[in-house]
């Protein structure tokens, strides 16, 4: 083989191999491809870690079928914290069925360790200083370096499943305007978005995480979503968390998400009360809907449930068959 063509072998493998590394991942082409079209049924699953798919499995009970997507939280209480590992294992089965793999990160504050609680100063409900935000997104800082150890901490459950190949739906940070977590509710470039900024390029770049799907998630507060935004090079779909019984599933909600989405794929990414028929219908780029755990059953009666879960345009677990690589 003379020079040039060895040259050009080698400059064809960069080329290939570069390719490959970018190329999307299959859940979110799919997720791509019924925008507009059809709509994932999903469920939550939260605590306890040590029964992680008990919410998925009551659905099959009232309508006879199983959700498309499944999705867990890593959680923060020493009971949920123990048991992480059951419930990537039943990430890893949830994929293996066919189905969507979603997991949250509800985290404690990164002035404190680990375990915390709900409420309280150490807790989920808690607040930080200015100055301790401020030190959290400077590089190099005490609680700075906390983070990112605590961002080491998820990152071994989220290799393994890349090591089996299993993609995952990631929703850090959610619910950015709510300013009762400790993370949310600081606008601008310098507040919430940084720290997902933060995240999203520790995960990435440092420990090599290439089978995240990037969710940013806000919360239907107020339609302030823009000063929450970490750049659209940061995030693969955008979720709004529908709480807000009394306004209900609005189009101006719908049309300022579009707005804000352009061409990437939009999800109704928490909801008490499922959305109808008729609203789906007439907001079709919704991609998925994920009532949170309990609180689909306490806001929905079983009738609602069964007629989504039943309609050719509503995706269940039993449709999943042969979507990857397709």
């Amino acid at each position: 083989m003379n020079k040039i063509a060895f040259y050009w072998i080698f400059i064809f493998t960069i080329a290939s191999t570069s390719l490959q590394a970018q190329k999307e991942l299959q859940v979110l082409s799919f997720l791509k491809s019924i925008s507009g079209k059809q709509i994932v049924m999903a469920q939550h699953n939260r605590e306890p870690n040590s029964e992680p798919a008990k919410w998925t499995k009551q659905i099959k009970k009232t309508t006879g079928k199983y959700p498309a997507m499944w999705s867990g939280d890593f959680l923060f209480e020493r009971e949920n914290i123990r048991d992480r590992w059951i419930m990537i294992h039943e990430a890893e089965n949830q994929w293996k069925q066919g189905a969507i793999v979603q997991i949250m990160l509800h985290t404690c504050p990164p002035i404190y360790g680990e375990p915390c609680g709900w409420e309280g100063d150490n807790s989920i409900l808690s607040n930080l200083t200015d100055a301790e935000w401020n030190e959290l997104v400077t590089g190099g800082t005490t609680l700075n370096k906390n983070w990112k150890i605590r961002l080491d901490s998820i990152a071994l459950y989220l290799q393994y499943l890349q090591e089996k190949k299993v993609e995952v739906l990631f929703r850090p940070l959610h619910e950015m305007n709510q300013g009762k977590f400790w993370w949310g509710g600081r606008m601008g470039s310098e507040g919430t978005a940084k720290l997902y900024r933060i995240t999203h390029d520790y995960l990435t770049k440092e420990k090599g995480l290439h089978n995240l799907v990037w969710i940013w998630d806000v919360q239907d507060l107020d339609f302030k979503w823009k000063e929450y935004n970490p750049g659209d090079a940061y995030w693969d779909i955008l979720a709004l968390d529908v709480y807000d019984d009394a306004s209900g599933y609005t189009d101006k909600k719908y049309e300022e998400i579009l707005k804000l989405a352009g061409n990437k794929p939009i999800a109704i990414g928490e909801c008490q009360k499922l959305p109808s028929l008729e609203t789906l219908v007439n907001q079709p780029r919704w991609t998925f809907v994920m009532p949170w755990a309990e609180l689909v059953y306490e806001h929905n009666p079983n009738a609602l449930i069964n007629e989504l879960y039943n309609n050719k345009r509503c995706i269940t677990l039993d449709q999943m068959k042969g979507w990857k690589n397709n």
